[in-house]
C-alpha cells in the first residue's frame, strides 16, 4: 500500500507538476507568514521578524528546491529537465550534434550488420523441431598429427553407425548433390536435387505435406526409385496436382515414383528442389568419405552415450585411419548441428565482429576527444553553474544525459545504417554462402544494437563527465577556457589508441588485397580470351553407356564448330578454377614407383588443350584414335611430371592398370581439392581421354560433376549462347545446358570469398581511418581555437608563424606517431590469425605494413595541418587590443 501511494505522488508531482508548485509555494508563505506572526506577537518588530525568518529560512527557493529533491519522482523529473535542457543544448551546436549522431550511425550500423550474421550463424536455433537435439559428427586426431574438423563418413562407417548407434537416429546425404534433367509432360527442365538416405527428413523432423518419407527398401542398392518433391516444385510445375503423388515422372532418363511432396517452407540443409534416395554402400562414392551425417538424439539418451557407441563401433576404422598415420589416435564426438552446419564461417563471422568493434571503440574515442572540446568550450556556463550552487554531481548527470541522447540518436540511425549495410552484404555475398535460411534484423539485434548504444554513451561520456570536478571556478570564468595539460595529454592518448586500432585493420586489410591481387594475377596456364562454356547434367541412365555418352560428345562438339565465329570445340570433366575429381594412381616407374599417389583426374576430347590453348610441353595430344580398345593413355601436367618424375621426362612411363604416359601438358590454376592450401594453385592432374572411361566411371563423375562443353570463338558471336543450346539439341533434345559461363566468371565464382573478405575488412579499415583522421583535425582545430591569444602574443614578440604552425600541428602528429608504434606492436599477435586466409604474401608482408604506414603518415599531415593554417589569419594587433 505504501509503494501505491508513493506512485500516486511521483505521478500527481509529474503529471500535474504546476498544481503540485503551487501547493508547495502556498505551504511554504504560509508557514512563513505564521513564523513571522509568532515573532511580532513576542515584540519583534515586522521589518526585522520578516528577515529573521526568512534568514532561518535560507531562501524561500532553496528550500523548495530542497523539498523538490526529496519528493517521489524528484530523480525522474531531474532526468526529464536534463533531457529538455541537453535537448536545447544539441540543437544549439548542430555541426557538433550531426557529427557525433553521424559517427554512432557508421559505427553502431556496422556492428548491427555483422552481429545480425553472427547472430543467424551462432546464436539463432535452427528451424527445426528441438534443435538441440540434433548434431553431427567430428573427428579428432590426438598424437602425432593433431588435427580436428567436420568428418565425412565413407559406406563402412556409415553402415556401423546406422546399425550399432541405438542413441541416435541417424542420415547421411551426398555431397555431391547435382542438378538432374526433370522431364514434365513435353519440357525438360533442369532442377537441383539432392541425395538423402531413408531418415533424413526424420532426423529434422520434416514431414511432408502429401504422401509419405522414403522407406528403408527404397534406400538400398537397386532398390525401387523414389522421389520426394519440394513444394515450389510441385506448385509451379506440376500446378499442384493433389494426384501426383503414387505417379511416375522421369528423372535423369529414368521412371522415378513421386512418394511424397514436402509442405510449403519447408526447410533442409540443402533445399533442393527434389530429393532421392541416396541408396548409400560400400562402393562408388561410397568407397571414400563422401557423405555427410546428421543425426538426432533419440528420447533417454545422452550426447556422452552416443559418443561412446559411435567410438565402439567406428573402432575398426579408426585403427585403420591410425595405420595410415602413425602416432595418432583418432576420436569422434558429437557437435550440434548449428555448429557443424557453421563451423567454417564462425571463425571469419567472429573476426569481422572483432573488427567492427574495433570500429566502435575507436568511434567511442573520437567521441570522447570531440565532447571534452566541448566541455572545455562550456567552461565557463559550467563554472557558473557551480557558482550559483550547481553540484558537481548535477553537471555530471547532465552531460551524461546529453551523452545518452547522442546514443540513443545515433542508435537509432545505426539501425538503418545496418538494415542498408546487411542487405547490400547479403547481396555481395556469394549464393548459399550462408548455411542457414535468412538473416533478418530481428528483437535480438536490435537489443544488441540497444545495448551497444547505451554502451556507447558510457565509453565516450565518462571520461568528459569525470573532467568536470577539475574545473576551476577563478580561471574558467574569467577566461573562458579549460584547456590544460592534463585534458590535451588525455586527447593525445585517445588519437593514439584510434590510431593504434586503426593501424591493425589497415594492415589486415592491406594484407587481403595483396592476397587478391597475388590469386587475380597467377599465371591462369591457359588463354582465357575468346572462350565460352556451358555444363549438362549427365547423371543420365541415357549416358551411362560409354557408346551413347562418345555419340553424344563427338556430335555435339561438331555441331558447335559449324557454328559461324567459332574456331575448335571440346568437351572436359572440368575447367581451370574448378574443384577437380581426385583419385588414387599407383606408379609403376620412376623414383616413386610402387606408390599410390593423389592426384587430380580430368577426362577430356581431342581438342580440349587446343581449345583452352593449353601448350602441349611434350609428348602427343588425345586423338581419335584413342578409343576403350586400344591402348589406355593419360596426359600429366607439368606439376605431375616434376613431383612424380623428378629430372626425366615421365613420357612413356606407366600408371596402374597398364595406363602409359603419353604426354605433359602445362599446368592450370585449379580450385583446392587435393590439398587445400589456398583458393587456387597448380595441383598434381592427370587428363584421361573421355572416350576410355568405364560405364562405372562414367556413373560415378557424373553423379558428382557436370562436364562443360568449351568453344573458342575468333570473333564476337551474337547469340552464342542460343546457338550451342541449339547445337546440343540438335543432338539430344531432351538435354539442357545448366548454366553458361565465361572463363572470368568461373574466377569470380572462385575467390568469391575473398572479395567479400577484402571489400568487408577494407571498408572498416577506411572507416577507422576516417574516424582517426576526424579526431586528428577536432584536437588540432581545439587547439587552434583555444590557444588564439597566445598565439598571437606569440607572433606580437617576433615568432613565426610557420613555428606556430609546426608547433600547434605536432601535438597531433606526435599522438598519431606514437598511435602508429603501439599499432604495428599490436600488429605482431593480431595478424597471425589470419594465416589461414593469407596466401602467396607473408603474413608480416613488407609492402602491406609500408602502404599502411605511407597512408597514415599522409593523412595524419593534412589532419594535423589543415586546421593548422588558420593560424595564419590571426591579427596580432587585434589580439593585444583585446587584452
Amino acid at each position: 500500500m505504501k509503494l501505491w501511494h508513493k506512485i500516486q505522488s511521483a505521478l500527481k508531482n509529474l503529471v500535474r507538476k504546476d498544481l503540485v508548485e503551487d501547493e508547495l509555494d502556498s505551504e511554504l508563505r504560509a508557514y512563513a507568514d505564521m513564523a513571522i506572526a509568532e515573532r511580532i506577537a513576542a515584540g519583534m518588530p515586522p521589518t526585522e521578524a520578516r528577515r529573521t525568518v526568512l534568514a532561518e529560512f535560507g531562501g524561500i527557493e532553496q528550500v523548495k528546491q530542497a523539498v523538490r529533491d526529496r519528493r517521489a519522482g524528484a530523480g525522474l523529473e531531474r532526468i526529464v529537465h536534463d533531457a529538455r535542457y541537453g535537448l536545447r543544448q544539441l540543437r544549439r551546436n548542430p555541426g557538433f550534434t550531426i557529427t557525433v549522431i553521424f559517427t554512432l550511425a557508421l559505427s553502431i550500423g556496422a556492428n548491427t550488420a555483422i552481429f545480425s550474421i553472427v547472430s543467424a550463424l551462432m546464436l539463432k536455433s535452427l528451424p527445426y523441431s528441438q534443435p538441440e537435439r540434433m548434431g553431427t559428427i567430428f573427428m579428432r586426431a590426438e598424437g602425432a598429427e593433431p588435427f580436428g574438423g567436420h568428418h565425412w563418413i565413407d559406406g563402412e562407417q556409415w553402415e556401423l553407425l546406422r546399425d550399432n548407434v541405438p542413441s541416435l537416429i541417424s542420415a547421411v546425404a551426398s555431397g555431391g548433390s547435382n542438378g538432374v534433367n526433370l522431364q514434365a509432360g513435353d519440357r525438360v527442365q533442369y532442377v537441383h536435387a539432392a541425395r538423402i538416405s531413408a531418415h533424413y527428413l526424420d532426423v529434422l523432423a520434416v514431414r511432408p505435406m502429401l504422401g509419405r518419407n522414403f522407406m528403408d527398401v527404397e534406400d538400398q542398392p537397386h532398390g525401387p526409385r523414389a522421389t520426394i518433391l519440394s513444394y515450389e516444385l510441385w506448385h509451379n510445375t506440376f500446378g499442384g496436382d493433389l494426384d501426383l503423388v503414387g505417379q511416375t515422372i522421369h528423372l535423369k532418363g529414368e521412371p522415378f515414383t513421386v512418394v511424397g511432396v514436402l509442405p510449403r517452407g519447408a526447410k533442409t540443409p540443402t533445399n533442393a528442389d527434389l530429393y532421392t534416395a541416396l541408396q548409400p554402400s560400400r562402393q562408388g562414392e561410397g568407397s571414400g568419405t563422401n557423405f555427410e551425417v546428421i543425426t538426432r538424439l533419440r528420447d533417454g539418451a545422452t550426447w556422452q552415450q552416443a559418443d561412446a557407441e559411435i567410438n565402439r563401433a567406428w573402432a575398426a576404422p579408426s585403427a585403420a585411419w591410425a595405420n595410415r598415420h602413425p602416432g595418432s589416435k583418432a576420436t569422434y564426438y558429437s557437435v550440434p548441428l548449428q555448429k557443424g552446419v557453421t563451423s567454417e564461417l564462425r571463425p571469419k563471422a567472429v573476426t569481422l565482429m572483432l573488427a567492427a568493434g574495433f570500429i566502435l571503440l575507436i568511434a567511442c574515442a573520437n567521441l570522447a576527444g570531440l565532447t571534452l572540446m566541448r566541455v572545455a568550450r562550456r567552461s565557463p556556463e559550467i563554472a557558473t553553474r557551480l557558482a550559483l550552487g550547481a553540484s558537481h554531481r548535477q553537471i555530471q548527470m547532465q552531460l551524461w544525459v546529453e551523452n545518452l541522447l547522442l546514443a540513443l540518436l545515433g542508435g537509432l540511425a545505426g539501425v538503418g545504417v545496418g538494415y542498408v549495410a546487411l542487405r547490400g552484404l547479403l547481396i555481395l555475398l556469394p549464393k548459399n554462402y550462408l548455411p542457414v535460411a535468412g538473416v533478418p534484423l530481428d528483437v535480438r539485434v536490435l537489443v544488441f544494437t540497444m545495448l551497444i548504444s547505451l554502451s556507447t554513451s558510457l565509453l565516450f561520456g565518462m571520461l568528459p563527465a569525470l573532467s568536470v570536478r577539475r574545473v576551476d571556478l577563478r580561471s574558467s570564468i574569467a577566461r573562458g577556457t579549460a584547456g590544460g595539460g592534463e585534458r590535451l595529454r588525455l586527447r593525445q592518448l585517445l588519437i593514439s589508441g584510434e590510431v593504434a586500432l586503426t593501424v591493425v585493420l589497415l594492415a589486415g586489410s592491406g594484407l587481403l588485397i595483396r592476397t587478391l591481387i597475388h590469386l587475380q594475377t597467377l599465371p591462369p596456364g591457359f588463354n582465357p580470351t575468346g572462350v565460352m562454356t556451358a555444363k549438362a547434367s549427365l547423371d543420365d541412365a541415357r549416358y551411362r553407356d560409354p557408346a551413347a555418352f562418345h555419340k553424344l560428345l563427338s556430335e555435339s562438339i561438331a555441331a558447335m564448330e559449324h557454328i559461324p565465329g567459332v574456331t575448335s570445340a571440346a568437351v572436359g570433366l572440368n575447367l581451370p578454377f574448378e574443384r577437380t575429381l581426385n583419385e588414387g594412381v599407383r606408379l609403376h616407374n620412376g623414383p616413386h614407383a610402387g606408390k599410390t599417389v593423389g592426384t587430380d583426374v580430368i577426362y577430356a576430347t581431342p581438342g580440349y588443350f587446343r581449345t583452352l590453348e593449353i601448350p602441349l610441353l611434350s609428348g602427343r595430344d588425345f586423338t581419335g584414335a584413342d578409343g576403350a580398345d586400344t591402348q589406355q593413355v593419360a596426359i600429366v601436367n607439368r606439376t605431375f611430371a616434376r613431383k612424380f618424375f623428378p629430372g626425366e621426362n615421365p613420357v612413356g612411363h606407366n600408371l596402374d592398370e597398364g595406363t602409359v604416359i603419353v604426354g605433359v601438358v602445362g599446368d592450370t590454376q585449379l580450385s583446392s581439392g587435393l590439398n587445400r592450401i589456398a583458393p587456387l594453385q597448380s595441383e598434381e592432374t592427370m587428363y584421361i581421354p573421355a572416350t576410355q572411361l568405364g560405364p562405372q566411371i562414367l556413373t560415378l563423375v557424373h553423379t558428382w560433376f557436370q562436364p562443360s562443353w568449351i568453344v573458342r570463338t575468333s570473333r564476337p558471336v551474337e547469340g552464342l549462347n542460343v546457338q550451342m543450346q541449339r547445337a546440343l539439341a540438335s543432338v539430344d533434345p531432351g538435354l539442357p545446358f545448366s548454366g553458361f559461363y565465361a572463363m572470368k566468371d568461373l574466377l569470380a565464382q572462385t575467390l568469391a570469398t575473398q572479395r567479400v573478405e577484402v571489400a568487408l575488412l577494407t571498408a572498416m579499415a577506411s572507416l577507422a581511418l576516417l574516424l582517426s583522421a576526424v579526431g586528428i583535425f577536432a584536437l588540432v582545430a581545439s587547439l587552434v581555437a583555444q590557444r588564439t591569444r597566445e598565439i598571437g602574443f606569440r607572433i606580437a614578440l617576433g615568432s613565426t608563424i610557420r613555428e606556430a604552425i609546426v608547433q600547434v600541428s605536432g601535438t597531433g602528429v606526435r599522438a598519431a606517431l606514437s598511435g602508429m608504434l603501439l599499432g604495428l606492436f599490436l600488429c605482431t599477435g593480431a595478424l597471425r590469425v589470419m594465416r589461414t586466409v593469407v596466401y602467396g604474401v607473408g603474413i608480416y608482408d613488407a609492402p602491406s605494413i609500408l602502404a599502411v604506414v605511407a597512408a597514415l603518415a599522409l593523412i595524419t599531415l593534412l589532419a594535423a595541418m589543415l586546421p593548422a593554417f588558420r593560424i595564419a589569419r590571426i591579427d596580432p594587433a587585434s589580439t593585444l587590443r583585446e587584452e
